[in-house]
């Protein structure tokens, strides 16, 4: 009987790890080849505040200095948010079923980017800086001509719903939204800069703002960088 249930463990587990590979070749194939590939540092993985602290600290910061991120800034905070962390694929942010539902992309000064994780690289969309674009896509908040960089959380919902169906996946999906968002809020405050989440805006003009693949759909902006001031008191 424990014979029986041991092979049976081990087919699970070569049956999910077959699944993952199966599912990385999925989401790869969706997207066309970038032509301009960057690649970034590696992340630091020791880090140089404590979680606690920085959930101490961690409030919506609105009033950026202008100062652009460095590229090592970039790279972490991009890997808090979706970066790989195990051989399997994993990320920093749990996904139903590890599935992984989202794509990041990056407004910067410089150009707009997709973050593959893959390859901790960014992939080049284009040479516009498309933060006054998602500025009117987002109601006119001033902070997003402000800040360094903005980030776009978008999703792929059919990702989910192969597994999950219709009904249930928009939870899990909304959910790892979430996740990838806190991580890259409380990676901005443990490197000294800030960032506000948006959720007002106009879904249609953000995509077509940044030109998303007809199967993603933009769920989350996060505006950051670096503070104009040192207080942060009467953020949210």
């Amino acid at each position: 009987m424990r014979r029986n249930l041991r092979l049976l463990s081990a087919a699970m587990v070569a049956a999910r790890r077959l699944l993952h590979r199966t599912r990385a070749t999925l989401a790869k194939e969706e997207r066309p080849e970038a032509q301009v590939k960057i690649a970034l540092p590696a992340p630091d993985l020791a880090g140089r505040m404590p979680l606690e602290q920085a959930l101490a600290q961690r409030r919506s910061l609105r009033e950026f200095s202008g100062r652009h991120l460095s590229r090592e800034e970039l790279s972490q905070l991009l890997w808090a948010a979706q970066g790989i962390t195990a051989p399997d694929g994993r990320r920093t942010a749990p996904s139903a079923s590890a599935l992984y539902a989202l794509e990041v992309y990056v407004a910067a000064a410089d150009g707009f980017y997709h973050y593959a994780p893959a390859g901790h690289e960014l992939e080049l969309q284009s040479k516009t800086d498309l933060r006054p674009t998602l500025y009117w896509a987002a109601q006119c908040r001033s902070f997003l001509r402000d800040a360094a960089a903005i980030f776009v959380i978008a999703a792929v919902y059919e990702r989910i719903e192969r597994e999950y169906g219709r009904e249930r996946s928009p939870l899990y999906v909304h959910l790892e939204a979430g996740h990838a968002a806190q991580n890259l809020l409380l990676q901005a405050v443990s490197l000294g800069l800030g960032g506000v989440p948006v959720g007002g805006f106009y879904d249609d003009q953000v995509g077509k703002a940044v030109s998303l693949p007809n199967n993603e759909q933009a769920l989350y902006l996060v505006a950051v960088g670096h503070p104009a001031a040192e207080t942060r008191e009467g953020s949210v």
